[in-house]
């Protein structure tokens, strides 16, 4: 099975105008039994009230049956459980949780879509995409602001963009490469499930709820589309000087060497989110001077050099030990805010577990932070985490009783025995 994914992806980067007409057999038991051991989440209770592990105990007569309602043309993808996840801005963001057997089916589905499109994705386009992560998309920027002649960044935000996906201009963008019936009908039929909240069915009349296992996909095919392929082919070639572009996902950074091109692109990708149903976010967007002799101008005129953020970085001019040149970054202080009270919070809840653990679960939490945030020229910030997360310790190990565990001297015994993971830096942005 795995070998027929490898073919059509072949195929389809082998021959660019190539239009499957008949691909959607593959989601069968087998691509099924497949994706099943894929996916993580045993304990998921999906808005059947069933798990997957519950589900598993009868797997066999549950796929064929669900392969056998797709032949029949008669499956339809239930209703998803309506979630939120805070976001900085204090505003939610909305999660769908689904039932197992249409996380599997839109596993399935995403396996095949990326099979076909991937071959087509330009390198602009860094965000959930096999053997491409977010380093790699800063990595990209950095090389952009640096090597070559960046003096103005747009830094733009697609305003609510999962929630704003047109369904039918969705379709349109598979039916570019894929004309199977039974494909567009499942697309469609995930995308138009509704959604259950307080006990309340709702149409899903636009957007690709965030939780589907298909979400990612289609949100890059719809970026493809929209942003990217547009600026590679028709913005960039009529450009008389540089320009470059990087994509994670529905973040992107536009680059540009002169001010009047990098304004006329400005109302240029206006109207064009428009015409797809998107929208800028005009208080999170904006077109700063940046660059080699940003600067150095901003000095000049008396004013602070732009700064913009991307990726959970603050990016910022400044320059190496010889006086050269060189765009650093730090962890914006929106993201370090929200870590460190969700940290506060975390040691709070667990503050009567035996220090040993706690210390032992704070250290996890901290390397997979490092990992993250451990990037080139940000010490100084990883450092000011870890050092908001020893204090606090201390004082939520104090707070487990009216009486007071531990002195300072006592505490750094502690940390002695049982030692917080300290800061190290894992990526570097020039390797």
């Amino acid at each position: 099975m795995e070998t027929k994914l490898a073919r059509i992806s072949q195929m389809s980067s082998e021959n660019p105008d190539m239009v499957f007409t008949s691909i959607g057999h593959l989601i069968n038991k087998e691509r099924l039994t497949i994706c099943n051991e894929k996916m993580e989440g045993k304990n998921v209770v999906g808005i059947d009230g069933v798990s997957r592990a519950e589900y598993e105990k009868k797997q066999e007569g549950n796929r064929e049956e669900l392969v056998l309602w797709m032949k029949k043309k008669s499956y339809k993808p239930k209703a998803a459980r309506k979630g939120e996840r805070p976001k900085e801005s204090g505003n939610t963001r909305p999660l769908s949780i689904y039932c197992d057997e249409d996380k599997l089916v839109q596993e399935a589905l995403k396996e095949l879509l990326e099979a076909v499109f991937e071959p087509h994705f330009y390198e602009e386009m860094m965000g959930f995409r096999p053997g491409r992560s977010c380093h790699q998309a800063i990595k990209k920027l950095n090389g952009m602001l640096e090597r070559e002649k960046t003096n103005y960044v747009l830094d733009a935000d697609i305003k609510s963009f999962f929630q704003h996906l047109d369904h039918d201009w969705i379709v349109r963008f598979i039916e570019s490469k894929i004309k199977d019936p039974n494909i567009t009908r499942l697309v469609r039929r995930i995308l138009k499930s509704g959604i259950l909240e307080d006990y309340q069915y709702h149409e899903t009349v636009e957007g690709s709820c965030q939780g589907s296992e298909c979400s990612p996909v289609l949100a890059n095919l719809y970026m493809h589309y929209v942003l990217v392929w547009w600026f590679v082919e028709k913005v960039k070639p009529g450009m008389k000087v540089y320009c470059g572009l990087v994509v994670y996902a529905d973040d992107f950074v536009v680059c540009f060497q002169d001010n009047e091109e990098a304004e006329e692109f400005y109302e240029r990708l206006k109207r064009r989110l428009l015409h797809f149903g998107l929208s800028l976010e005009e208080d999170k967007s904006r077109l700063i001077e940046f660059g080699r002799y940003a600067k150095e101008r901003s000095q000049k005129e008396g004013k602070k050099a732009g700064t913009f953020d991307f990726l959970g970085f603050t990016h910022y001019c400044s320059e190496n030990r010889n006086g050269k040149f060189r765009v650093k970054r730090k962890t914006s202080k929106k993201k370090l805010a929200k870590k460190s009270r969700e940290m506060n919070a975390y040691m709070k809840r667990k503050r009567h577990e035996d220090p040993k653990e706690l210390i032992k679960k704070l250290n996890e939490i901290l390397i997979g932070y490092y990992h993250y945030y451990g990037i080139t020229d940000n010490s100084r910030s990883i450092w000011c985490f870890y050092d908001r997360v020893k204090r606090r310790l201390y004082y939520w190990l104090n707070r487990r009783s009216q009486r007071n565990s531990y002195t300072w001297e006592g505490y750094r015994e502690l940390l002695k025995q049982y030692p917080l993971k300290r800061p190290k830096i894992y990526v570097n942005v020039y390797a």
